[in-house]
């Protein structure tokens, strides 16, 4: 197949409201994000009563089996044909059972045995994703069919990160001042209910709204694109070829780490603060404004570094200054040398350097996510496909089991620690403390810096970027000495 059949999308800026509608799509994974990283464990943890080390196994098969669904996922959408285009149906479909879902997650009846709701827990944690997958891979892959721009897809790509965080911290915030705000506090059962529904409302009300306001945007868009093959083998031969793009496989090899780190440092946000930290009630409620604070100064920066640094060298930067401060923090502690010491640590030392180590980790995470879909015309010129569906299915594969992965070293970090069951602030130990400080900043440290070496190796530049569209836009118009391949 030729990619002269095949036209890139135009390299243009976008209207502000499209913008905006596209990225409320994203609310839908930062809620079930905000549940996965934060209070998954905990729950099935300290409310259900399961040991921390086999629930994060659980959650890590979970999510690792449900990652293999992303790909067809990802496959399925790039060839849907409809009336609507290539991802509306999907985004259509999804929602409502996706709340659903999401509720029993959060409601295992209580007469089952530890393993039976072991089984729950891994099931609809399987159920959930795969649905968040139908929402969030159709709606993602929409980015690099809206503008081959290398400067807007990053400007895009801030959107849905600013939504998707709006959205993980607008339920985090409820959690810590409404459903959680009695005496029994995170670990109250009460408190589950309504945080699950109010998830749900949010997660499905959102993509509707985002697809909605899309539509005549998106409906017949790529509509002239190449009948899909019949056979399975050609499905399965194609995908293979796809996703042996060299760009596609250093990203994602060099985003695995830095989803490992993500994976531990969510899971692990609530024993931090609480424990660790020993932030009050009221000092949680501003944690959250923090990272919202965090996630403002991301929007407001990760334009112009991308400009000034171009995408890999603005993410290799960002992850540098984000992993020396998060793991630095910790290591002052174990020193004696943190401000407020000994005792409690100082509050606005702590959320200074959550905000400046926060703020780079998401500019790492929007650059990334930019660079993916510029792997969609290196591809292109190569297979003469445009597979925005199924790279990104691929990246949210890798995602997931590196959440995982992240998630279940969590689990050993607290039972390396011998992190009590049924804690409470301010009553463990300082022995307990100091290893759960030293396995956290031990393993975002290595983990982080291999993540950044691998990034170095990512080929695409703006200026193979540009060369690429341009050799891609003379064979879309049937020159002849186009190519429509570039090294």
């Amino acid at each position: 197949m030729s990619a002269a059949s095949i036209a890139a999308p135009k390299a243009e800026r976008l209207p502000v409201w499209l913008k905006v509608t596209h990225g409320l799509g994203s609310i839908a994974y930062g809620v079930k994000d905000n549940g996965f990283s934060t209070f998954l464990l905990l729950f099935y943890n300290q409310v259900i009563g399961l040991d921390a080390g086999i629930v994060g196994f659980a959650i890590m098969v979970a999510l690792i089996a449900d990652a293999f669904v992303d790909p067809v996922i990802g496959e399925l959408t790039d060839r849907t044909r409809s009336r609507w285009g290539r991802r509306l149906p999907w985004l259509y479909f999804a929602p409502i059972p996706l709340a659903v879902a999401w509720m029993l997650l959060w409601s295992p009846p209580s007469e089952m045995s530890d393993a039976m709701t072991i089984g729950w827990l891994i099931g609809f944690a399987i159920i959930v994703r795969s649905l968040v997958s139908m929402c969030e891979v159709p709606s993602v892959a929409i980015v690099p069919e809206l503008s081959s721009d290398y400067d807007e897809r990053t400007v895009v790509m801030r959107y849905r990160y600013l939504f998707g965080w709006g959205g993980g911290l607008l339920i985090l915030w409820l959690a810590y001042a409404i459903f959680f705000n009695g005496e029994l506090g995170l670990v109250d059962p009460a408190g589950y209910f309504p945080y699950a529904l109010t998830g749900a409302l949010l997660m499905a009300g959102a993509v509707l709204l985002s697809a909605a306001g899309q539509h005549s945007r998106i409906a017949v868009s790529n509509l002239d694109q190449p009948k899909p093959a019949a056979k399975l083998s050609h499905v399965l031969r194609d995908m293979r070829d796809t996703l042996s793009n060299r760009a596609f496989l250093w990203l994602t090899f060099a985003a695995l780490f830095a989803f490992i780190n993500q994976g531990i440092t969510f899971s692990m946000t609530n024993y931090l603060l609480g424990f660790f930290w020993q932030l009050t009630g009221a000092e949680m409620s501003l944690y959250v404004f923090l990272l919202f604070g965090t996630m403002i100064a991301a929007f407001l920066l990760v334009a112009p570094l991308s400009a000034k640094m171009g995408k890999k060298g603005g993410a290799i930067l960002a992850g540098a200054i984000a992993l020396l401060v998060n793991s630095g923090m910790y290591l002052m502690w174990i020193q004696d040398i943190f401000p407020g010491l000994p005792g409690k640590p100082s509050v606005p030392a702590f959320f200074g350097l959550v905000f400046v180590g926060n703020s780079f980790s998401i500019i790492l995470m929007i650059l990334s996510s930019s660079m993916m879909a510029d792997v969609v015309e290196a591809s292109q010129g190569e297979t003469g496909r445009r597979s925005e569906g199924l790279f990104f299915a691929g990246y949210f594969f890798m995602q997931k089991c590196a959440t995982g992965i992240g998630i279940f070293f969590a689990g050993q970090i607290l039972s390396f620690a011998a992190f009590p069951a049924n804690a409470k602030p301010g009553e463990v130990g300082g022995t307990v403390l100091g290893d759960l400080a030293l396995g956290y900043a031990l393993a975002v440290l290595v983990i982080g810096t291999l993540g950044l070496i691998v990034m170095r190796k990512f080929p695409i530049s703006r200026a193979d970027h540009e060369a690429r569209l341009a050799l891609l836009d003379d064979a879309a118009r049937g020159e002849p000495d186009a190519t429509g391949a570039h090294p």
